[in-house]
């Protein structure tokens, strides 16, 4: 017996896109209610509804673009004139959440959000929603989101900030930007949106199930619960599955409906006449009571996550045929229809023209010119303006305030005794409090206590609590917060308690803070200074999450600038040419402070206080890239180094010298991302012999790339060895020193090139 085939003999052979295409145009064609008399623009478009007939005509428009960009980009993709297919089919009614808020609300969207940016277009004169997001979809660098990079919602005046596909990973920093508005209330700072704006953040059904997801809901409900204002609107579109795994029927609603301090509303997005006054409401309590707001819209998605993904191979044609029906664009033509709003002719000739528009763009974007050269491509990643930076680095025109932190001018840090590096890693934080009234200092135990080392010790209690405070235990939201912060103009210095501590929230920098000026094309920025206690050598407090020597993380990262001080005065200077690189050219940085160098004092001896450092005046600071030399002109051995190599080299250069008669200098590399390799072949240009000092581990670590430097640099066939860490974790007690640099490998390393 055969199974009759459920899709009518018309439609076989047509794809999903198609499908979808077809039961659109017969829906309507095949509708026979009775329409109802016409509603006047501000009259309910149906008895009951928020919604009144202008404003439902213009979000079936916006649902209609959203609906003909995801069909031109399918029809176009095999053509190879576009090059994204991730539709936003299904979920067409998130652009009631943009008609409800403002332009001026900070979006961070999920893929799915064509319905919301082509209603959100609609708040500024003179945009195009089809021909700006044609451009995007045909990756022409005239994009105006990202120039080409990537196909990403975003627009600089609509206050949509570009994210990539991501899952959840946004969450946090919007959840950031959210505490950021009214953070800058608090410290007076000019915000560049309106005090009572909110943020806007949507996600899918399955991405609310990521870990990163889940420590922004926690976040925002750990600041409720304290009464702290935390404007964020999160928008939950539920499809009920991501990509091919379902959500089980009525998760979202048991898991967020009933948690403390994250307040639940719950909307019909398959249903403008219906779900509108939900979202209504939901938008106007979170802008009213400054609360973390839930938006549970119901969604559904009509075709498959992207066209490469081909559902019939994995759902049942009923299923397929079942979901078709809920389109919410058959239930938008029905209201229309039954209103008495429009005709079906009127409803059909609008679905062709915005076809036609769609498709118009899109080959219009075509012919546009695409990215073609490297420097293209690259040319947002990590923008640098030395002059502009230098000069902001070195600018020390508040000195009135300088006197005021320090008590005086006469304790000015600069007229004290030589000191060690936390002491002048502190004081140069207080000048940067001092000179940048925008700066906030944040993360575990670092106000009242601070931090584990006392490096922020004092800070507080001379800038306040509104500037300088202690955040949850949570590296993604400390990172996220400072993306907020960052996006709402202020210099956020946020403090992760040591280096290990940093790779549980690494994508907050790789895939976000660092790639935000590459993927807005530079229209927007997340300038930060992440300041990380690290490496190893702490002798009393050990095991792997507090000696941890990898770098590789952060060396990975395109566009991230690293610093790592091995001594005072050079930690200052750095720490304002960072300020200086966020500021001017909105950089994303790190700074590795060696934990074991904090209270270092001696060099060579106990007692000869040989690495204390004079705090240098407030006007010095330190090019990008510039190292340090010991020992200029000696040219036996040159070891490279940095961090804690640094003192080790130039103990074990003193008996190198004494036993082999040789004169070695140290090179002090100072800044590991990025490398210059200028700078390292030139010290490398006339060196008889190369040792290579990495304190990091073997594979990956910053010794390759000295290495890579050398030779490309044509030194290769020179003598050279490297002493570095093992790959492995770091132990407990005596047995960390086994898998890190000693003196003694240093010195051994050296005698293998006699």
């Amino acid at each position: 017996m055969s199974v009759p085939n459920p899709i009518p003999a018309r439609m076989r052979g047509l794809n999903r896109a198609e499908i979808c295409d077809v039961n659109f145009q017969e829906f309507v064609q095949g509708w026979s209610g009775t329409p109802g008399a016409k509603p006047a623009p501000g009259e309910a478009i149906l008895p009951g509804s928020a919604l009144d007939a202008r404003g439902f005509r213009e979000l079936f428009q916006s649902q209609l673009i959203s609906r003909h960009l995801d069909l031109m980009a399918r029809v176009l993709r095999v053509q190879n004139k576009v090059f994204y297919t991730i539709g936003s089919s299904g979920h067409e009614g998130n652009a009631m959440v943009a008609r409800l808020t403002r332009h001026t609300d900070p979006a961070f969207l999920h893929y799915r959000s064509g319905g919301f940016m082509a209603e959100r277009f609609r708040k500024l004169p003179g945009m195009d929603p089809v021909m700006d997001s044609a451009l995007s979809f045909a990756a022409s660098k005239e994009d105006p989101a990202s120039g080409g990079r990537h196909k990403v919602w975003g627009s600089k005046p609509l206050w949509v900030l570009p994210q990539t596909s991501t899952i959840a990973s946004h969450l946090p920093k919007a959840f950031g930007t959210a505490v950021a508005i009214e953070q800058g209330k608090r410290i007076g700072h000019a915000l560049p949106v309106p005090g009572d704006s909110i943020a806007i953040c949507s996600f899918g059904d399955a991405s609310s199930n990521h870990a990163t997801a889940q420590t922004a809901f926690n976040a925002a409900a750990w600041t409720a619960y304290q009464k702290l204002p935390a404007p964020i609107l999160f928008v939950c579109e539920d499809n009920g599955i991501g990509i091919s795994v379902k959500t089980p029927e009525g998760w979202v609603a048991r898991n967020f409906r009933d948690r403390p301090d994250l307040d639940y509303f719950y909307a019909d997005g398959l249903d403008l006449a219906a779900g509108y006054g939900d979202v209504q409401r939901a938008v106007e309590h979170c802008r009213r009571t400054r609360r973390p707001t839930f938006l549970h819209l119901r969604t559904t998605r009509i075709m498959g996550h992207a066209g490469t993904d081909f559902e019939i191979e994995w759902r049942s044609i009923e299923e397929l045929c079942a979901v078709e029906a809920s389109d919410p664009l058959l239930r938008s033509a029905a209201i229309a229809l039954e209103s008495g709003l429009m005709s079906r002719d009127e409803i059909l000739a609008l679905y062709e023209d915005t076809r036609k528009q769609c498709f118009a763009a899109a080959e219009e974007a075509d012919r546009r010119p695409r990215l073609s050269t490297l420097e293209e491509v690259m040319a947002p990643l990590a923008p640098y303006t030395p002059q502009a930076v230098a000069k902001e680095a070195a600018r020390a025109d508040y000195g009135k305030r300088r006197e005021e932190v320090f008590g005086g001018k006469d304790k000015l840090p600069e007229k004290q005794p030589p000191r060690h590096l936390a002491i002048q890693i502190n004081h140069a934080l207080h000048d940067l409090f001092a000179k940048y009234p925008e700066t906030l200092l944040f993360g575990e135990d670092v106000a009242q206590k601070g931090g584990v080392y006392t490096v922020t010790k004092g800070l507080q209690k001379a800038f306040g609590p509104r500037r300088v405070f202690n955040t949850l235990l949570d590296e993604t939201v400390i990172l996220g917060l400072a993306q907020g912060y960052a996006n709402m103009g202020m210099l956020p210095l946020p403090e992760i308690q040591y280096l290990a501590y940093f790779h549980n929230a690494a994508d907050q920098i790789r895939g976000e803070a660092a790639s935000l000026q590459f993927f807005s094309n530079g229209q927007y920025r997340n300038p930060m200074v992440v300041r990380i206690a690290s490496l190893g050598y702490q002798r009393g407090f050990g095991g792997h999450f507090h000696n941890d020597n990898s770098i590789t993380a952060l060396r990975d990262i395109p566009g991230l600038v690293v610093g790592c001080p091995s001594r005072g005065d050079d930690a200052a200077t750095m720490l304002r040419t960072l300020a200086a690189l966020a500021k001017v050219d909105g950089r994303v940085c790190a700074l590795l402070e060696p934990i074991a160098l904090y209270m270092a004092k001696d060099l060579y001896e106990a007692g000869d206080g040989g690495w204390l450092t004079e705090y240098p005046a407030p006007d010095q600071a330190m090019a990008l890239g510039e190292g340090r030399v010991y020992g200029e002109g000696h040219d036996d051995l040159v070891i490279f180094t940095f961090g804690n190599g640094v003192p080790m080299s130039l103990r074990a250069a003193r008996a190198i010298e004494a036993k082999h008669g040789w004169k070695v200098r140290v090179v002090d590399l100072r800044w590991l991302v990025p490398l210059n390799e200028a700078f390292i072949r030139a010290q490398a240009a006339s060196a008889q012999r190369i040792l290579i000092v990495d304190e990091g581990r073997r594979s990956a670590g910053v010794g390759e790339g000295i290495i890579t430097a050398v030779v490309e640099g044509g030194y290769g066939a020179r003598p050279f060895r490297r002493v570095v860490g093992a790959d492995t974790f770091t132990p407990l007690a005596g047995a960390a020193f086994l898998v890190i640099p000693s003196e003694a490998e240093i010195t051994a390393a050296a005698d293998t090139l006699a």
